[in-house]
């Protein structure tokens, strides 16, 4: 079973779009939103089976460029 976590992510400021680009190309996101308020994109990725949530996120997202901060939250079991 997969985990669902959403991470929202800060970008240093201008690199928003380049941030986006570098997700989307990663393909390991579900879905990837612009927001606004304290954190500039909203990603949702499924972490695969087996996976160190920390880890995945940190080998997997984590590189792309212009990323400042993230918050992370996972999900349990849905209702």
């Amino acid at each position: 079973m997969t985990t669902c976590v959403f991470v929202q992510i800060r970008c240093k400021p201008g690199t928003t779009y380049a941030v986006a680009d570098g997700i989307a190309l990663k393909e390991i996101h579900s879905e990837l939103y612009s927001t606004s308020g304290e954190y500039d994109l909203l990603c949702k990725l499924y972490i695969p089976e087996g996976e160190d949530v920390g880890k995945y996120l940190n080998d997997n997202l984590m590189d792309v460029a212009g990323i400042e901060r993230t918050l992370t939250t996972l999900t349990f079991k849905a209702f």
